[in-house]
């Protein structure tokens, strides 16, 4: 065992005994939260806007603060964006993490001084957390990979801006800088695909023993590797044995990520965001992760069925339930205020609090009334999989197709394979099945004929990619919506495919 790994194990034991405080007394930490950051932004200009000085409990805070987005705050970004100080927190930014909105385009979220640990130790801490657990700590005497966006920071009102992946780039503790791979030289390439072919030229004949990044640009990354050595990662890189991941279900790329390492490894799913990090998995028996009380964001959470009500409950988080999908609002030290951050989450466990992200606000259908979310089209396509173990899945998505008067209307799932299943016209069957088992608004809809079962369009493994690409969104932190509610996403796939 080396050094690093050697003395990685008193400080994971340290930090476990830290986590396991706030995790046994979650309401008191936030309390703690709450009030910490209340107090520190009352003479900026939001706070004084919104009457931070008379705010005494989260009800006070309720009522003075809304549920607003980005575009809702957008007047108070924009005096940050002119270098305006203690706007929404005490002086400027130390950084603006820059990401595409859907609906607000380029998005400019401050992080703050105070707001970077939450950051940096929340990645820091999942794996020191894993190494507590499980007492392997060899992957850090070997190579790391951090598939990310540039590190390469514009001005923006002299404040650093760029991808968070990039940004936290420049946060890898010293310890590791000699371990990371690409170099930052690589890095730094804007074109994903030049950037991917540079990535496997410098990790090729490393011991590689940590990969992160989001599924499906790891998988472009294996199987660039694969089609170069023709071997699997299991051969190419024997002590490979810790896959860290984030942004997307898991479970749709799973099968094939392990076909192409060629063996199962340890893997811990975390939950990063712009806004800040949220949470982690903390058990490799439970892919659920573990809601961070304690690093500076204090979370209300509405019912997703309430989110466009007038009057949401929003609610603490001693209030929650497990089982019922929840709109994640976070109040933090990077500023940020009643902002929805877009996605749903379900609790699976209180005490200690742990929940599984669920889908997006804005990726559902309910074209037809039906409000299929993305935990239910993924669930089901996993348990379609079950059933037909040769299929393989590279990417899919699920668009509304409404009937112009032949036939009825449905739901079009386009699948990317890499090995389609042997008999596509039940695989699709199973498919509506579990989905139908899943939503009851969707099954009430085929049982009374509004709804023509769903249909699968299958595309070439490499079709999302070339999408992708054209939008100029290939690679880094980009992902595709699981769901859309009208056929934008959907047409550009066929124009793909059939231009």
């Amino acid at each position: 065992m080396g050094i690093k790994a050697f003395l990685s194990k008193p400080l994971a034991a340290w930090v476990h005994s830290q986590q396991q405080s706030w995790m046994e007394r979650p309401a008191q930490a936030q309390e703690q939260v709450f009030q910490t950051i209340i107090r520190k932004a009352a003479n900026t200009a939001f706070g004084k806007d919104h009457f931070f000085k008379d705010i005494q409990t989260p009800k006070d805070f309720a009522q003075a603060v809304p549920i607003r987005d980005y575009e809702a705050l957008r007047p108070y970004f924009d005096c940050l964006k002119r270098g305006e100080k203690d706007v929404l927190w005490p002086g400027l930014p130390l950084y603006f993490a820059k990401t595409s909105g859907t609906t607000s385009g380029t998005k400019y979220i401050p992080i703050t001084q105070d707001s970077i640990p939450n950051h940096i130790n929340g990645a820091k801490n999942a794996l020191l957390n894993y190494i507590h657990e499980t007492g392997r700590a060899q992957f850090l005497d070997g190579k790391l990979i951090f598939l990310s966006g540039s590190p390469v920071l514009e001005q923006v009102a002299g404040i650093n801006t760029g991808r968070l992946s990039g940004i936290v780039n420049h946060h890898v503790p010293g310890y590791l800088r000699t371990n990371q791979l690409p170099s930052y030289e690589t890095n730094c390439i804007e074109d994903w695909e030049t950037k991917l072919d540079a990535i496997v030229n410098e990790t090729l004949q490393e011991r590689m023993t940590l990969i992160s990044g989001i599924p499906p640009w790891v998988q472009m990354y294996f199987d660039k590797i694969m089609s170069r050595t023709g071997k699997q990662i299991k051969d190419v890189f024997p002590d490979f044995n810790l896959f860290v991941y984030g942004g997307v279900n898991f479970a749709p790329y799973k099968a094939k990520l392990y076909e192409s390492i060629g063996r199962k490894i340890d893997s811990i799913e975390t939950f990063p965001a712009s806004e800040g990090f949220i949470a982690f998995q903390n058990a490799q028996d439970d892919p659920s992760l573990l809601l961070l009380a304690d690093s500076g964001i204090y979370y209300e959470f509405i019912p997703a069925e309430e989110y466009h009500q007038p009057n949401p409950r929003r609610l603490s988080l001693a209030e929650v339930k497990t089982g019922v999908n929840y709109a994640l609002i976070i109040n933090s030290n990077a500023g940020l205020w009643g902002y929805s951050i877009g996605d749903t989450v379900k609790f699976t466990s209180l005490f200690p609090h742990k929940l599984v992200v669920s889908g997006r606000l804005k990726h559902f259908i309910s074209a037809f009334g039906e409000h299929v979310i993305g935990e239910e089209v993924e669930g089901a396509l996993h348990d379609a999989m079950k059933e037909f173990p040769e299929v393989a899945v590279t990417e899919f998505t699920v668009a509304p197709y409404v009937s112009q008067g032949e036939g009825a209307s449905y739901h079009e799932w386009f699948i990317a394979y890499d090995t389609p299943p042997h008999d596509p016209e039940r695989f699709a069957k199973a498919l509506n099945w579990h989905l139908r088992r899943r939503n009851s608004y969707y099954d009430d809809l085929i049982s009374g004929n509004i709804l023509a079962n769903l249909k699968v369009t299958a595309l070439p493994a490499d079709a999302f990619q070339q999408y992708m690409k054209r939008q100029g969104k290939l690679g880094g932190q980009n992902k595709v919506p699981r769901l859309s509610n009208d056929r934008t996403l959907a047409d550009g796939l066929l124009e793909v495919v059939q231009p």
